[in-house]
């Protein structure tokens, strides 16, 4: 049973069924029912920022855009459902397909930009998708935003909000198990090499340029499901959500839980958004400070734990290693081998 419970996809499995237990215990009157409101965009949040991970983590690709290609799915879904009536499928559907090829789109005009400057670019973009959405009204609504009701699975079975939570659960789950497959394989293993040097991968036969799309594509996929969640978990899309400062959000995200971790990125998530809408925000002398509290945690976990929260139980172990010393098969610390070791220096000096 130990080994079982060891297995990534029996803690994954575990996490999902401890937060389906979230709407029962706000039944129960032991939490609120806005808390797992909170926790359900929470894990919105966790899928779009996994696909973040992979792009930067892994790969090393900076992207600022990711709250663009989320806002984007998340006005097709609405339109496609609200305004052309079509079903809940197609629209999952046709807002995957669209974002995706734009950002393989942008994955191809990447192959000119490095760093900071692939950074910018994908920023300018967002800020493309963030003027389209002000003021093409016939699409997103406009300011006044865009309308959109809980999924109605093949056309017959409509979820309310706790079946909504349910599913975005669910779907969280899946995609843990799906990251987890294809980091730990070939793919986790090209990008990263191509993280490491370019010049080097390519080397080892890594084609980069196929890569890069791969790492876009999977990043622009899981942005666009965590849209897609959002406007029909929430109800509403405003074109003022899907901003800088969201992108910047995903990005602590990672900072804090930890880069290439699935566990992390929950984490981090947790911290830079549930915590702050729960804790922080109630509290009128605090709601202005959220955005101060999460810039000290990013400075906090690059200077003191660069590998984030995540990884947090590693570093505690080898800093108490190093307090006590670590025993070897004989019982000793590094230490007493050398108090023992200069001792029988002296004695066979002595004799």
């Amino acid at each position: 049973m130990k080994k079982i419970m060891k297995h990534p996809y029996s803690q994954f499995i575990l996490l999902g069924l401890v937060l389906l237990t979230l709407p029962y215990l706000a039944e129960a009157g032991a939490i609120r029912n806005s808390t797992v409101t909170v926790i359900g965009t929470t894990i919105i949040y966790t899928i779009a920022a996994l696909g973040l991970n992979v792009l930067l983590g892994f790969s090393g690709l900076i992207s600022l855009g990711t709250a663009g290609f989320m806002g984007l799915a998340a006005y097709i879904s609405a339109y496609v459902t609200e305004t052309m009536a079509l079903p809940f499928e197609l629209a999952v559907l046709a807002a995957i397909v669209i974002p995706t090829l734009l950002g393989i789109l942008v994955g191809i005009l990447s192959l000119k930009f490095e760093g900071i400057y692939l950074g910018i670019a994908t920023l300018v973009v967002a800020e493309i998708f963030r003027e389209i959405f002000i003021n093409v009204t016939s699409f997103t609504g406009g300011a006044t935003g865009a309308l959109a009701g809980r999924p109605e699975l093949f056309g017959t079975f409509r979820l309310d909000r706790i079946q909504t939570y349910y599913l975005i659960v669910v779907v969280m789950v899946l995609i843990f198990i799906l990251i987890h497959n294809l980091t730990k394989g070939h793919l986790g293993r090209a990008l990263n090499a191509m993280r490491g040097s370019e010049a080097a991968a390519q080397a080892m036969g890594v084609n980069i340029f196929k890569y890069r799309l791969i790492a876009f594509g999977i990043a622009t996929v899981l942005a666009s499901v965590s849209g897609v969640l959002y406007v029909h978990y929430v109800g509403l899309s405003y074109p003022t959500t899907w901003n800088l400062m969201l992108s910047l959000d995903f990005l602590a995200i990672i900072v804090v839980g930890g880069f290439r971790s699935i566990f992390g990125t929950f984490i981090g998530s947790f911290i830079i958004f549930a915590m702050s809408e729960l804790f922080l925000k109630p509290i009128p002398a605090l709601a202005n400070i959220t955005p101060l509290v999460k810039g000290i945690l990013i400075i906090i976990f690059i200077l003191y734990y660069p590998n984030g929260l995540a990884n947090i139980k590693h570093q505690v172990s080898h800093w108490l290693a190093r307090r006590k010393g670590k025993r070897d098969a004989f019982g000793q610390t590094k230490t007493e081998k050398k108090n023992l070791t200069r001792a029988e220096v002296r004695e066979n000096d002595t004799v």
